[in-house]
């Protein structure tokens, strides 16, 4: 076979191919269309869903950022020599974490759709604090109680400890205790096994001075390198009851 005639067959196979890929579009260019609109749709879908999801990020940090600086603000008056602080004063520990109770719920009832930015969790957390220090303990247990069930570990730690030190305050000692065993079992960077350890330590003081001691001759083991639990360890030592 000359070159010139493999030439050609190459052409008329190419051809061919090309009226058979003409004749399926013909024939399927109905399926092949809802396929591409499918396909189109689900795309603009999921690149509208991570606009809205960014959109709605950061606008719950910025409501929870002015919801931490009420948290944070100054109560008092400054005196001569303090420079006047920067923000919101409040007259009272009371009105601020009133205030500061009144935005970390806000967000809380903005941002309810799913998925629920990051921010909601820690609004979550810092409401039950809020709760705790406005005395309000049973609302503190309820609302910590649901930021421990969350599904970040860290802030569901900073939960769970602050859940504890409610629950020991209501009288329910051996379940705060239950939780700090849990912390100090499940370290996380805001809860370390140190801080679990200490705080379930401090709970034994008073009724099992004992226990108390054996946590913080275990600390002194277990942290001998760590000069920060080891001042803390010797500090609670020293008045702890023989």
């Amino acid at each position: 076979m000359d070159r010139q005639t493999r030439h050609q067959l190459k052409h008329d196979e190419f051809k061919d191919s090309l009226v058979q890929i003409e004749e399926y579009f013909k024939q399927h260019i109905k399926e092949i269309l809802t396929v591409v609109v499918v396909v189109v749709a689900v795309v603009g879908l999921a690149a509208g869903l991570k606009y809205y999801s960014d959109r709605q990020e950061a606008a719950a940090n910025a409501d929870l950022g002015e919801a931490l600086t009420t948290f944070r603000a100054y109560v008092g008056q400054p005196t001569p020599e303090q420079n006047e602080p920067a923000g919101s004063t409040y007259a009272s520990a009371q009105e601020k974490y009133k205030k500061a109770l009144e935005q970390f719920n806000a967000i809380l009832n903005k941002y309810s759709m799913v998925p629920r930015p990051k921010a909601v969790a820690i609004a979550r957390y810092q409401a039950g604090v809020c709760q705790s220090l406005l005395d309000d303990h049973s609302g503190a247990v309820l609302t910590l109680t649901e930021a421990s069930q969350g599904h970040d570990a860290e802030i569901a730690s900073l939960a769970k400890f602050a859940l504890a030190g409610e629950l020991i305050k209501s009288g329910k000692t051996p379940e705060g205790i239950k939780l700090y065993q849990e912390l100090a079992d499940h370290p996380t960077i805001n809860v370390p096994k140190a801080s679990a350890l200490l705080a379930m330590a401090d709970a034994y003081r008073g009724s099992q001075p004992a226990k108390a001691r054996q946590l913080y001759e275990q600390l002194q083991k277990e942290f001998v390198s760590n000069p920060a639990v080891e001042q803390a360890v010797m500090q609670q030592m020293a008045t702890l009851a023989p």
